[in-house]
């Protein structure tokens, strides 16, 4: 069977026609540790302090302890799916939810995505999860007293002990 250069010459402007050149680059680490809805990875150099990070199965996580060697990350999801050596990568996004009246009587989840069944909550406000709180000066001044409705606790000293035998 002969290999007539016209059909190669075909075939390679088909596939140069239809080639696209997009490329999806990411920073791609591998889990080293999972426990208790904690993980540990090793590989994102470059993660940034609450950074959402996705991890192999599709739940996200959030960078915490930011290390030389490793990145501590909260799992914000199941984290039962996710093993030692599964990757994680980095979305280049700091941790943060959505905020507004839309959300009031609203049930949501770790990442502020609905789970009460009444659909998606459309607001364009959002607000970072871990923000500098402000100072003793900015704040504003307590002007009456909140009454939890407990009485104050008895004094060591007036504490009776019985002997039980």
């Amino acid at each position: 069977m002969a290999i007539k250069a016209e059909e190669i010459s075909t075939l390679i402007k088909q596939q140069l026609a239809n080639y696209k050149d997009d490329l999806d680059v990411a920073e791609v680490g591998t889990v080293t540790y999972v426990g208790d809805g904690i993980a540990r990875a090793h590989g994102l150099d470059n993660a940034m302090a609450s950074e959402l990070l996705e991890f192999e199965n599709g739940s996200y996580g959030m960078a915490q302890n930011l290390e030389t060697n490793d990145v501590g990350i909260i799992i914000l999801g199941d984290f039962d799916g996710i093993r030692e050596g599964d990757t994680v990568k980095r979305t280049g996004r700091i941790m943060e939810v959505s905020v507004g009246e839309q959300l009031i009587g609203r049930v949501v989840n770790t990442l502020g995505q609905p789970v009460d069944g009444q659909g998606d909550i459309k607001t364009d406000k959002t607000r970072p999860v871990e923000v500098k709180a402000p100072g003793v000066m900015q704040r504003q001044s307590v002007t009456e007293p909140l009454q939890t409705g407990s009485r104050p606790l008895t004094p060591w000293s007036q504490l009776v002990v019985a002997n039980v035998n």
